[in-house]
């Protein structure tokens, strides 16, 4: 018995500090994106792999993606090489100082023989935060934000951008503010197309982009 004894006292000690283990590791948090399930991101963080562009304005720097324009006469545009229909599309955007305009393109698609782009516009920069802006085909916007962002819009700082385009309604967000709830009347306009990012036109201007993931949506839903 005095033999056993040290044996039997070493499996007690096991057996508890395995319980110990299984608890511990029911009580560890879920992985990181487990709240965004069917999101896919669209740039890795890396490289521009998957978009298209001039290379001379949009960099890669630090996780983001970087349009850095030292005064430019034409819009410029990194866009998506994938087209896109019915989606939620959600990132993050940092307008350098507050100044100058850029915007988020979807629905959109490359005007032949130019830097343009012609499709809706999630409009970011004065006067014009959130809006939604039919970029060089009606060239005008089609609805306004309310005046409830500038509660919560940080305009030299990281804002998050969310654009939902099913079937004939768009909606926009802002830090979680509704800024457009827009059904389209025109059936001839695109209900597909490429996703792009902007530099305006103008004196020089810097804007950041990142964590760019999209969820495609089911039609029929």
């Amino acid at each position: 018995m005095q033999r056993l004894f040290p044996w039997s006292l070493l499996c007690v000690c096991l057996i508890g500090l395995s319980g110990l283990v299984s608890v511990h590791a029911q009580d560890q948090p879920k992985k990181v994106g487990a709240t965004e399930p069917g999101f896919q991101s669209i740039f890795n963080g890396k490289d521009l792999t998957g978009w298209e562009g001039n290379l001379k304005l949009w960099k890669v720097r630090n996780g983001m993606i970087v349009g850095d324009s030292p005064g430019i006469r034409q819009n410029e545009f990194l866009a998506t090489k994938k087209q896109y229909g019915d989606f939620e599309l959600r990132l993050e955007f940092k307008l350098h100082g507050g100044s100058g305009n850029s915007g988020v393109q979807f629905r959109t698609r490359r005007v032949p023989e130019s830097s343009e782009v012609e499709g809706y516009q999630a409009d970011i920069g004065e006067n014009y935060w959130g809006c939604l802006y039919d970029e060089h085909r009606r060239r005008k916007v089609l609805a306004q934000a309310g005046p409830e962002l500038k509660d919560v819009l940080k305009k030299d700082d990281w804002n998050e951008y969310v654009i939902r385009a099913q079937g004939d309604h768009i909606v926009l967000k802002i830090n979680g503010v509704t800024t457009v709830d827009y059904h389209e009347k025109d059936p001839q306009i695109a209900r597909s197309g490429i996703i792009a990012v902007q530099v305006h036109s103008g004196p020089p201007l810097r804007v950041d982009f990142r964590k760019l993931r999209i969820r495609e949506l089911n039609k029929n839903k």
